[in-house]
């Protein structure tokens, strides 16, 4: 497959927004929706990213 005929599958707006949230994760920033604790897992902050872009409008996959 050629790069041009590939679909990328997150745009480069979902990129940065999920890449922002993976430092406040690095960082220890990062807090859960409504209980407000903090992320302890590298798997649900990306999940929390995905979700933010998503709400942003940025091209994400739908959800399963």
């Amino acid at each position: 497959m050629n790069k041009k005929t590939k679909n990328k599958k997150y745009g480069p707006k979902a990129q940065k927004k999920i890449g922002k949230v993976m430092r406040e994760y690095e960082k220890g920033d990062l807090k859960s929706g409504r209980s407000n604790k903090k992320v302890k897992s590298r798997k649900q902050a990306i999940a929390i990213g995905i979700s933010e872009a998503r709400k942003a409008g940025a091209k994400v996959p739908k959800k399963r």
